[in-house]
């Protein structure tokens, strides 16, 4: 599912997952300054989960 709402937000974010103790975490960050500018004005993480 990260992979997926990765690819909405474009090639400024990026995704990571861990396993933890008792399930696989998963995170999509804003990897660049125009990803992280994109996201604060736009809220475009936000967007992509829907």
């Amino acid at each position: 599912m990260a992979v997926e709402i990765k690819n909405r937000c474009g090639s400024d974010y990026d995704q990571n997952s861990y396993v933890g103790k008792n399930r696989v975490n998963a995170m999509v960050f804003a990897s660049t300054f125009k990803g992280v500018r994109d996201n604060k004005k736009n809220n475009t993480l936000l967007k992509a989960l829907k």
